[in-house]
């Protein structure tokens, strides 16, 4: 049963292994290193006690030892395959979001020097070092968080009522005083929708782009990289915009945004 775990597991397309790599690929190496301890124990006693000679384990005994053993040695040279080619398709869409970043910069005429290494891809906080425990909520946390809501909401509100100068400002201002939190995200996606009515299609690049690289895993990232992807089209970057759209389909295959993204790749004439 062990044997046919492991198979099962080691035998899983690449693409099961991304969402959580590190852990996964360590449980299975985790566990090959605890079935060859256990194979040679048991190929030990075997030996030691004479059965394999004696035909006690049967007349072909070591035979079918061996055989298990090359198994158990082209598993743990198939883990090893498998953590290369995730750690390849990490890596290069790292240099994409990355190159992605520069590009942006470049168009709204940024300062380049100025951008922040790229965060790897497929990092989240269950890979990240373990911290203490947070504190409770103290009184002052809680009525900070009270205003940050109230804040976004207010934002939110002015881009409801289609003022479109000045939610794209009241957003920014938000994300610029509330950084790191979930909501600062939705307001970097909505003031991208302002922007974009507002006809300022770089800069709504910009801000969509910084709502998909600063939580590459959360709920409006899918439909932060189709947006960049589609105010790339408008802005003439076709073969910037064709990789984008692909990379929505490549990573949120099963998302809505990934079925818009085809149908604009497909306006765009992508191959």
């Amino acid at each position: 049963m062990r044997l046919a775990l492991v198979l099962t597991l080691a035998l899983l397309p690449a693409s099961a292994f991304a969402q959580d790599r590190a852990q996964s690929l360590a449980d299975i190496q985790a566990e090959l290193s605890q079935l060859e301890g256990q194979f040679n124990s048991l190929k030990n006693e075997l030996v030691s006690t004479g059965a394999i000679s004696s035909g006690a384990a049967g007349g072909s005994a070591l035979q079918r030892l061996d055989s298990i053993e090359s198994a158990i040695q082209r598993l743990t040279a198939r883990t090893e395959e498998v953590e290369m080619r995730v750690n390849r398709i990490a890596t290069d869409g790292t240099n994409r979001l990355g190159d992605l970043q520069f590009r942006v910069t470049e168009l709204e005429g940024g300062d380049i020097g100025a951008l922040p290494p790229t965060t790897p891809l497929g990092q989240s906080a269950s890979s990240a070092p373990a911290t203490s425990p947070a504190p409770a909520a103290s009184a002052g946390s809680t009525q900070l968080a009270v205003q940050e809501q109230a804040d976004f909401d207010r934002a939110k509100g002015v881009l409801g009522q289609g003022d479109f100068r000045a939610a794209a400002d009241q957003l920014e201002a938000f994300a610029t005083t509330y950084t790191g939190g979930q909501l600062t995200y939705e307001a970097l996606y909505l003031r991208g929708e302002a922007l974009t009515k507002l006809g300022q299609t770089a800069d709504a690049a910009r801000s969509y782009l910084d709502a998909f690289s600063g939580d590459p895993d959360g709920p409006r990232a899918a439909d932060a990289l189709l947006r960049v992807g589609q105010r790339l089209g408008d802005l003439g970057k076709t073969q910037d915009a064709c990789i984008t759209l692909a990379e929505v389909s490549n990573r949120f295959a099963s998302a809505p945004a990934a079925a818009e993204a085809q149908t604009t790749a497909q306006g765009l004439r992508c191959n």
